[in-house]
């Protein structure tokens, strides 16, 4: 049985998808749940981009031991020196430098000739390799790119000291037959590949990029790459969940392993949707909530005859099960503390205490707490801001009836300290929020998305709000809970808002890499 490393990229390509805005303790709770999925390496941000993108590498580098954690950068000596300072302390440090091969990017991006970027390229990576035992090399935009110059290239890389070789389909362009053969073209004809790790990584553009990287492994990809739920720029990345459970699930033909966890695979999707606010869709494979779901008469009778007819892949296999309850409006800290830990949450007892104060008063509220409810619960972080002056909502009212005009008021502390209350009008309950709310924050705000959904079942269930929006010309994307959706929306919307404001003290730039 071969062994194939998966590369996890969330964190990094994931997150460069447009309202994505992660902070650093979200960035920690995805990364210590990728090290429980089993991801062979992290890609925990660009140290370069942001002082912030820096922390949550350094962080992620220091707490993650099972897996090894990268860091993207430029094929630039202050990427590097960068990345080295946030890396250093991993058990393993590790790189990812890009340098962009194909014609078009090399005469319009790079602006330089081919022989210029093959000097840049080998005086990366031997710099790089003065500090990192392990290099990895992409070359960007690589299958529009020339293959006798991807050979040359490759070659030349290789002897510098790179230990991976990626080839990305950045734009999403290739079809499984021609991305295989480019792989196997490489196999055949670069020199010491058999010395490397040789990687694919696959954009969506086209519908094919869990097809393209699994063509990839069976012309010899030793890595692959992609991001949980397949989130990423445009249309996305490959989906690493799809590609472990279709390896599993058709060993007998590729007869290869993953060494990926997959009774983690729920729970790291659903944490990944929660925390980047990216719903998935429901007839999403392996993880949408309709992957499972048998409407057709006659596929409901084959199920109850026998799960095989119609069901490939069970709910156990990926972690959707469902637990016993237990815990109610009379359970302890030490009862709830233990849920945590089987639901594979590794709090503080300041977190602890914080999400079981919260949890006692829903469960006054609740007839019954739910397992979602609990991982709502579990993840709720809100923005690191202790120095990061923030909109905190204090209260907000909706007068409504169906001859009158919707009116909200809106009372919150401003960045200022002071409590400011405003008012205004709406053609409906949510707009009169959000028209209030935009003269609470002064500045251009447009609304790109807004979707509430229900957490459980039942009348009194937990809404969650998800609001993408632009403030001044930036899309950032908030969310909350409550059991008043009204009140869920006017916390997502002052959510987004807040995560502006931590960017511009943060000062995180916005790098767009394939």
């Amino acid at each position: 049985m071969r062994t194939i490393d998966i590369f996890d990229t969330t964190l990094r390509d994931g997150e460069q998808s447009a309202g994505i805005n992660l902070n650093t303790a979200e960035k920690l709770e995805i990364a210590r749940q990728l090290e429980r999925f089993g991801a062979t390496v992290i890609e925990a941000g660009f140290p370069a981009s942001s002082p912030g993108d820096f922390e949550a590498v350094e962080k992620i580098a220091s707490i993650v031991k099972n897996s090894t954690v990268t860091g993207l950068a430029r094929a630039m000596k202050s990427d590097i020196d960068t990345s080295w300072e946030a890396l250093r302390v991993a058990q393993q440090p590790h790189i990812h430098i890009f340098l962009a091969t194909s014609p078009i990017h090399m005469e319009y991006k790079l602006k330089k000739s081919p022989e210029q970027v093959v000097d840049i390229a080998v005086e990366a990576v031997k710099y790089a390799k003065k500090y990192f035992p392990l290099v990895q090399w992409s070359a960007e935009d690589a299958f529009r790119s020339d293959p006798e110059f991807l050979v040359q290239i490759i070659n030349k890389v290789i002897q510098a000291g790179a230990t991976t070789i990626n080839i990305p389909d950045t734009v999403g362009y290739a079809t499984p037959q021609e991305y295989g053969a480019l792989f196997k073209f490489l196999k055949e004809n670069v020199t010491g590949i058999d010395r490397v790790k040789l990687s694919a990584h696959c954009h969506n553009d086209l519908g094919m990029a869990v097809a393209n990287s699994i063509a990839a492994i069976e012309n010899g990809a030793d890595q692959v790459e992609g991001t949980i739920n397949g989130i990423g720029e445009r249309a996305g990345n490959a989906a690493l969940e799809e590609i472990a459970v279709a390896l599993h699930i058709r060993k007998d033909f590729y007869k290869i392993d993953t060494g990926v966890n997959l009774q983690e695979i729920k729970r790291t999707s659903q944490l990944v949707s929660r925390l980047t606010g990216v719903a998935i869709q429901p007839n999403k494979a392996v993880v949408g909530k309709n992957a499972f779901a048998h409407e057709s008469g006659i596929h409901q009778d084959g199920m109850l005859k026998n799960r095989e007819t119609y069901e490939i892949i069970t709910p156990e296999l990926i972690g959707e099960t469902v637990a016993p309850l237990s815990l109610g409006k009379h359970s302890g800290r030490h009862a709830f503390k233990d849920r945590a830990i089987s639901m594979g949450f590794d709090l503080t007892d300041e977190q602890i205490n914080e999400a079981f104060a919260q949890f006692k008063k829903l469960a006054d509220r609740k007839k019954e707490i739910t397992e979602e409810d609990l991982f709502v619960l579990f993840t709720g972080k809100q923005i690191e801001s202790a120095d990061v002056p923030i909109y905190d909502l204090q209260n907000v009212q909706v007068q409504y009836g169906t001859s009158n005009i919707p009116t909200a008021t809106v009372s919150a502390v401003v960045p200022t300290g002071e409590e400011v209350t405003v008012a205004t009008t709406g053609s409906g309950s949510v707009e009169a929020i959000f028209n209030t709310l935009e003269l609470l924050v002064k500045g251009e705000v447009h609304i790109l998305d807004y979707r509430v959904t229900s957490i459980g079942k039942g009348r009194d269930a937990l809404g969650e709000a998800l609001v993408n929006l632009s403030f001044n010309g930036e899309v950032f994307a908030g969310r909350d809970v409550s059991q008043d959706v009204l009140e869920a929306s006017a916390k997502a919307y002052l959510n987004a808002i807040n995560r502006k404001l931590l960017k511009e003290k943060l000062k995180i730039k916005e790098p767009a890499i394939g």
